[in-house]
């Protein structure tokens, strides 16, 4: 009987272990938190750059992964280029920005 219930309660917690290791984060896939932080900063950054009455013509694509965000577009000027990063660092949760905007 005691064994049985040692055999029920081991695999309880395997089945337990096993759950929660599905959720956790690798180098290569995110958890949910981590995908819902990284869709908050990539909203909050295109809203932001759509706001900014100097960048607002410019169609700059905004793509966040693990809190590094990557610009890509075509702009007018090098100021244009230090603007959106400016405003994209700005955002909390930006842990790093990978600029790779084009002056055209």
């Amino acid at each position: 009987m005691i064994i049985k219930h040692r055999l029920i309660g081991s695999l309880f917690l395997f089945l337990f272990l096993f759950t929660f290791a599905g959720c956790a984060s690798t180098q290569k896939s995110s958890s949910t938190g981590e995908k819902f932080d990284d869709t908050v900063i990539t909203t909050k950054v295109k809203s932001l750059l759509a706001k900014d009455d100097f960048l607002k013509s410019f169609s700059i694509s905004v793509e966040t992964y693990k809190g590094t965000v990557q610009l890509s577009g075509f702009v007018d000027s090098q100021q244009a280029v230090n603007r959106a990063v400016e405003i994209t660092k700005s955002v909390e949760g930006v842990t790093d920005v990978k600029n790779d905007l084009v002056v055209k």
